[in-house]
Formats: structure tokens, C-alpha cells, sequence
């Protein structure tokens, strides 16, 4: 049976009262995961003729994103007997095939699916695009960007974005992107006919992870001109298909014949904007105003108590899990907003994310930025939230936690390894923050607990003590019993 685009929740309730197995994709136009994941899905649609196969873009169908709880994509629920018997969220396609499986019933639980309802079906072609997407975005999600960049790197970053007038930081190269975001960033470049020098980021750590603080931009790729940072994959593709793109290039004296552009503020340090968006003054000045009505803005749909889709829920939700302050203008009650805002940031989907008036990104980047601390950083160096406020939630986001020189499989010192030996010894489950890595934490915690040496252990909030104390409980049979309270 082939794949549907579902265009309303009626149509899904009258197809759920059937009883007939329903898969459903949600997906999203900008999402490349979701692409990939859409042509296994489709092909899977042929393996199971008996059960229903729908593709629903969840930006446009709020309500029935709503309706199962879509916070990022690509996202599938599986159906069967009128009721969601279960759900996948991300670009797994063993596991998208073994679902699909048990809920039409021609695999029992803990089976694999069959070759033909996943390898013979989908082609080695798509399987390696997903495996190599989400082979890179796990590596995206684990690694952890650097607390500062030093004199060194700084000058060869800045060196190496003016390697070439136009520089591509990418993932691969031209020839074989490892990304989904690269190549298109690659394929918008070669349409627009420019001549472009890149750099694999993937080859060297040091660049991909200092680049992103450098840049303050946390996601490849990286579009510089002349050293400038444009933007990444989105604002190219936006400002691509609004035909903004040569005319960025040439006021960045890349494009043919035209002069060089004075020194000011690097285009993508305001989201990507531009001095001639074609928006009429009336409209950038209330735009302007907008984002400039609160520290935190969020232009959403809907508003904070009801989000009309689940990208602006999860945004909403990680702002509140930051304990900050927002405000909020919701873009379905006014359309000039609403298409003006995309020309204004150069961004074209929602939810957009401000912080003293500078574009964080979407829901895609607050998420990954919320996981890499970058975004606490930030709401930290822009005043948002205070020293103080970050110490407490670092203290209380663990019942045991310890602060020490190093990391439990490779400390720092020796007080430090005696204490994480005593804790595992104990067998007590701990979080650990390496001070070595963030100086205003290592400095801000000796004031804050009254106590200036580490490691510090704390338990639910309360400093316990540094190593002598933790070894003096220990050997008194204490330490297993005040940390189990």
C-alpha cells in the first residue's frame, strides 16, 4: 500500500476506527534524517500491503502532532486496533522495520524483522545515507564543546576561515559530504556558481570543536565569506531559494566585480541579516521591536500553556527546565510577523529563539545546544541567568555529585581519585563536573561552599566535604549510609 500524506485529524480518526494497522511518519521539509527515513518507510509501505502508511509534515498539521506528543523528527507512531500501541523517535531503520513488523504481527517480540522488510527492500544506498547520519549526529550529541578557545587556535581559526574568500567547514568534502547538511550546502554553492575552499571537520577535533565557540554557532556546516560567518545549513538554503544568497556574496567582495565592504558586524552574528531584506521600514522597525520586547524571545506556535506544535512545546519545555524567563509572540495570530520574521532572521521555519536580540537557532539547535551546556553558557555570558543559579542547579542536578580534577576514569589528582575509589567502592552511583574545564565554576564553587579546595562532594544540594571527610566516613561505615538517606 503506498504511503498518504494525511491532510487532517478527521481523516486519521476515520482511518483509526477501521482497526486496520496505521503507521505514521511525521516529518519536516528541512530535516534531512527525515528524507532518508521517508524512503525506507516507503518502501517498507510495499512489505505490508495490509496496513495503512501515513506521512504527516508536522509543522503544518499542529493538531495532529499535538496529538502524539511530536517533539523532534523523524518521528513514527504505530497503531493498531483504534489505539498507539507505539512509537520511534529518530533515524533507526532496523528497529522502524522490526516495529512495523510486530504491530502488523508477522514478527514476534525480540525477533529481527526479515531481510526483504528492511536490506532487499530499502537498498544499501539509503541504509548507509542513515547510518551515516546518525553515526555523525551521535557523535554531534557526545562531544562537548571546549569552555574557551585559546590564543593558539584562535589565530589559526581565523586563519582558516580566511583560507579562501568563500570557506566551507563541512563534514567530508565535496566530493564525499558525510552529512546531509553538507551536501546541500555544497549543491547550493556549485548552483550559485562560486568558487569554494573547505575543511573536513571531522578530520580534526581541535577546529570542529573550537570553531563552534569561535563561532558561537554550535552546528556544522559553516559558511564564512571573507572570514565572516553567513550562517549554516538552513540560512544558505533560505536565503538560496530567496535568491539572497549572490547578493550576500557580493557585498562580502565574493561576487564578480564589485568592491570590498568595510569592516562591521560579521552577517549571522544577528540570524543571517542582511542590510536589504526588501521588507518595508515599517515592518523591520516592529519586527526589531519584537525581538527586542524581552531578554528571551521566543516567536512560537501557539503560546506557552498551549504550543500548537511540538517543536515549539520542546522549546517552551527547555526553557523552562532552565528555570528562565521568557516571553513569547505567538505567529499563527499574525501573518505579516510570520513571513516577515523568515526574511528578517533569514530562518525559515519556527520556532525562532532570541536572546538579547541575537537568533539562537530552532528547536533542532536549542536541543543540541540544552546538551552540550552551550546554551546555559550563553544565557549565563548574556546575563540571563546568574553564576549563583548555575551553581546551585550543577550541585542539586544529581543526588551524589562530585566536583573533581579530571573524570572518574581518568582523575586529576590523587584526592580526587581517592574519593571517586571510595564512592565506587561503596557501589554509590555519582554525577562528576571536572573543574579543570570551566575556571568560573572551579573559582564561583569555593566561594559558594564556603571551602576552597576539591574535590567537593555534595548530596542533594548539601556539601558533604573534600577528600579527608569522604575517607573519614568511609572507613567509619558512614559513607554508604548518609548517601542512601
Amino acid at each position: 500500500m503506498a504511503v498518504k500524506d494525511l491532510k487532517s485529524k478527521q481523516e486519521l480518526d476515520n482511518l483509526l476506527k477501521e482497526g486496520s494497522p496505521v503507521m505514521i511518519h511525521f516529518w519536516a521539509s528541512w530535516c534531512e534524517a527525515s528524507k532518508h527515513m521517508d524512503q525506507v518507510f516507503s518502501h517498507l509501505s510495499t512489505d505490508f500491503p495490509h496496513a495503512h502508511f501515513l506521512r504527516v509534515e508536522a509543522e503544518e498539521q499542529p493538531e495532529i502532532s499535538e496529538a502524539y506528543s511530536v517533539s523532534a523528527v523523524p518521528y513514527f507512531a504505530f497503531c493498531k486496533d483504534g489505539k498507539m500501541v507505539d512509537t520511534l523517535e529518530g533515524a533507526y531503520p532496523s528497529e522502524l522495520a522490526n516495529k512495523i513488523a510486530k504491530v502488523v504481527g508477522s514478527v514476534h517480540a525480540g525477533e529481527p524483522a526479515a531481510p526483504a522488510s528492511l536490506g532487499m527492500a530499502a537498498g544499501p544506498t539509503v541504509l548507509e545515507a542513515i547510518q551515516d547520519t546518525v553515526k555523525i549526529s551521535n557523535s554531534d550529541t557526545r562531544s562537548r564543546p571546549p569552555t574557551g578557545v585559546t590564543e593558539s587556535l584562535k589565530t589559526r581559526l581565523e586563519k582558516l576561515t580566511r583560507a579562501h574568500p568563500m570557506m566551507l567547514f563541512m563534514k567530508g568534502t565535496p566530493e564525499e559530504p558525510k552529512c546531509g547538511f553538507s551536501k546541500k550546502a555544497v549543491e547550493i554553492l556549485r548552483a550559485e556558481n562560486v568558487k569554494f575552499g573547505t575543511f573536513d571537520i571531522l578530520g580534526d577535533n581541535e577546529v570542529r570543536e573550537g570553531l563552534k565557540k569561535f563561532s558561537n554557532w554550535p552546528t556544522y556546516p559553516q559558511l564564512y565569506c571573507n572570514g565572516e560567518l553567513l550562517g549554516g545549513s538552513d540560512i544558505i538554503i533560505a536565503m538560496h531559494e530567496g535568491g539572497e544568497l549572490k547578493q550576500a556574496f557580493m557585498d562580502h567582495g565574493v561576487g564578480d566585480d564589485v568592491s570590498k565592504v568595510s569592516a562591521g558586524q560579521p552577517v549571522g552574528q544577528k540570524g543571517g541579516v542582511t542590510d536589504s531584506t526588501g521588507l518595508s521600514s515599517g515592518l523591520t522597525g516592529r519586527l526589531e521591536s519584537l525581538i527586542n520586547s524581552g531578554p528571551v524571545m521566543l516567536f512560537m506556535k501557539g503560546s506557552p500553556d498551549e504550543p500548537k506544535c511540538g517543536f515549539s512545546r520542546k522549546v517552551v519545555d527547555i526553557l523552562r527546565e532552565e528555570k528562565v524567563n521568557f516571553k513569547t509572540f505567538d505567529i499563527l495570530s499574525d501573518e505579516e510577523v510570520r513571513q516577515g520574521l523568515k526574511v528578517y532572521s533569514n530562518w525559515s521555519s519556527y520556532p525562532q529563539l532570541y536572546i538579547k536580540s541575537e537568533l539562537i537557532g530552532g528547536s533542532d539547535i536549542v536541543l543540541e545546544m540544552q546538551k552540550s551546556g552551550e546554551l546555559e553558557k550563553i544565557l549565563i555570558e548574556k546575563g540571563i541567568i546568574s553564576l549563583e543559579e548555575r551553581l546551585k542547579k550543577l550541585v542539586n542536578s544529581t543526588p551524589v555529585m562530585l566536583f573533581m580534577k579530571g573524570n572518574p576514569d581518568a582523575p586529576q589528582c590523587g584526592f580526587s581519585s581517592k574519593v571517586v575509589n571510595a564512592l565506587k567502592e561503596e557501589g554509590i552511583k555519582f554525577g562528576s563536573f571536572d573543574i579543570l574545564s570551566d575556571e568560573e565554576v572551579r573559582q564561583g564553587l569555593k566561594k559558594f561552599s564556603n571551602w576552597p579546595t576539591f574535590p567537593q562532594l555534595y548530596y542533594k544540594g548539601e556539601l558533604i566535604g573534600g577528600c579527608d571527610i569522604v575517607l573519614e566516613m568511609k572507613n567509619s561505615g558512614e559513607l554508604g549510609s548518609t548517601l542512601s538517606e
